[in-house]
């Protein structure tokens, strides 16, 4: 998701939590070429230094409003407002596509190829999902040193981790040493 990949954007250093090594991929010209393209957003040339702050703004936006979501609290029309005026800055029309195996779909071509073009893409995605998905499925990684943003649509609404694998497998094995360690301290104390 296009609003999911977009507050990802600042990188954690999940495995130690060292947040010296954190960094902002906005920040980087050629992480955000490449997500450009991977998101098939239209390519706006190099971002200017007040785009680019309207940029972590609207993420800030997203981020504040997913850890509301996290926390149990309804979406205010305060924040729907605001992203009605980052999306009425990427006019669309409307235009009939065929896809690959030939049906034919409206779908909406944006009109220009700048950053407020692409702000109004992050902010329609992220209404949409505000507006169309379950609230109560918005989450936040378990793992204290990650962070990572994502939308739960296990079956269960059971998923603690943004990865399984890799900050799943991390906590389990943090645990794992902390129960071992009360233990360990737990027989060395007297009786």
């Amino acid at each position: 998701m296009l609003w999911e990949d977009f507050i990802n954007s600042y990188w954690r250093n999940w495995r130690t939590g060292d947040r010296s090594t954190d960094r902002d991929r906005l920040d980087e010209p050629e992480w955000l070429t490449r997500w450009l393209e991977q998101q098939k957003l239209p390519a706006a040339g190099p971002i200017l230094p007040v785009e680019l702050e309207r940029l972590k703004q609207l993420r800030g936006l997203l981020w504040d409003e997913v850890q509301r979501l996290v926390q149990g609290q309804p979406t205010e029309s305060a924040l729907l407002e605001q992203l009605n005026e980052y999306m009425s800055n990427g006019p669309v029309m409307r235009q009939v596509v065929w896809s690959p195996g030939g049906e034919a779909g409206i779908s909406l071509l944006p009109q220009r190829a700048d950053w407020e073009q692409i702000m109004a893409e992050i902010a329609a995605s992220f209404a949409e999902a505000l507006l169309e998905k379950e609230s109560s499925r918005f989450r936040i990684c378990g793992n204290p040193d990650c962070l990572w943003v994502y939308y739960d649509d296990t079956r269960n609404r059971s998923k603690r981790y943004c990865d399984d694998k890799l900050c799943g497998n991390l906590m389990k094995v943090r645990r794992f040493r902390a129960r071992r360690k009360a233990a360990e301290d737990e027989g060395n104390l007297p009786d």
